[in-house]
């Protein structure tokens, strides 16, 4: 089973914050914490397992923590752990040095180092995703993960954003992975962090071939979603886009059996086939979803649904769900 959930509210309010404690320590490591809510601690946590690497979304509404060096000489996993701020807002000290987390913030820690911090999240949400992992699974030099300890990434723009995007998407999907998922998993989610610690401190010489070329090909991948309304979006954009050559380009989607003119036409077609079965759409023209994503010509739109799903986009829009569910993979070019 790779994902446990839990939640204090399975004993009374008075046992809730011994419990977390209890709970985390076991999931994680020893910290201490304290929590204006200890009273009556509401929280729950769910803990993705992909072997050595696990991916925990954590919810509560205040929680201070603090790993102290007695701590660390009673046991000490050596992991480090990368917290994304989801809500609210955070502190981070390392050193005596204290760091203001905002949402959407990245901030790395040492389990072999003191630290402190704190989260006041929004009531009923996520607070934060934590990863944590050994240190030698990171494939980059320690000095240089060190040089990020307590100073916050800014999670919402570049490398770091398709990070975190990937580990939200993580979170929301992780009841539907597979064991034979795992190494991939803990492998995408290694590359993307170490390319977003070696950006940060300019330090990309350091990451292997692979996992440049890993990180590379999920930023393409963002960066295809987001522009998929834009006519304008060719290859030679892509390419331009991420400083590379179309041969390049070519080259790392033809690891993935397609071509960059197929790969933007799949995903908008994929797009426009979403928007037909939408019921909130049913009143919008197919013309009009064609031209959201991209298409600009309504006769070869047309052309090509037909050929990716053997049917025309007007008869797909009228198919019982159960039919649609069916045609939901292309068909082969």
């Amino acid at each position: 089973m790779l994902v446990t959930e839990f939640t204090t509210e399975v004993v009374e309010a008075p046992e809730r914050f011994a419990l977390w404690e209890e709970t985390t320590s076991q999931s994680h490591m020893r910290n201490r914490l304290h929590s204006e809510d200890h009273e009556d601690f509401l929280a729950k946590m769910r803990v993705l397992d992909l072997g050595e690497l696990q991916v925990s979304a954590l919810a509560y509404s205040h929680l201070e923590i603090a790993r102290t060096a007695k701590l660390i000489r009673q046991s000490d996993p050596e992991v480090y752990l990368i917290n994304y701020l989801l809500s609210g807002e955070g502190i981070v000290s390392v050193d005596g040095s204290d760091t203001t987390l905002r949402t959407g913030d990245l901030a790395v820690l040492d389990s072999s180092r003191p630290y402190r911090g704190g989260v006041r999240a929004v009531p009923d949400r996520w607070s934060h995703v934590t990863v944590q992992f050994p240190r030698a699974l990171l494939p980059l030099p320690e000095k240089a993960a060190q040089g990020l300890f307590a100073v916050p990434v800014n999670g919402r723009h570049g490398m770091a954003g398709v990070f975190t995007r990937w580990l939200t998407h993580l979170n929301a999907r992780a009841t539907e992975f597979t064991p034979t998922d795992i190494p991939t998993l803990a492998s995408v989610t290694l590359d993307l962090l170490a390319s977003v610690i070696a950006r940060c401190l300019e330090a990309e010489e350091t990451l292997t071939p692979e996992t440049r070329k890993t990180a590379l090909r999920i930023q393409i991948n963002a960066f295809v979603e987001k522009h998929l309304a834009d006519p304008a979006m060719t290859p030679q954009a892509i390419a331009d886009a991420h400083h590379i050559s179309l041969r390049h380009l070519q080259q790392l989607l033809a690891a993935d059996g397609t071509s960059p003119a197929a790969w933007i036409r799949h995903r908008r077609l994929e797009r426009c086939r979403l928007d037909l079965v939408n019921p909130r759409l049913q009143a919008r023209p197919i013309q009009a979803i064609a031209a959201r994503w991209g298409f600009t010509d309504p006769a070869n739109f047309s052309r090509l649904f037909r050929a990716a799903y053997g049917i025309p986009p007007r008869d797909y829009r009228h198919l019982p769900a159960e039919a649609c569910a069916d045609l939901q993979h292309p068909c082969a070019d």
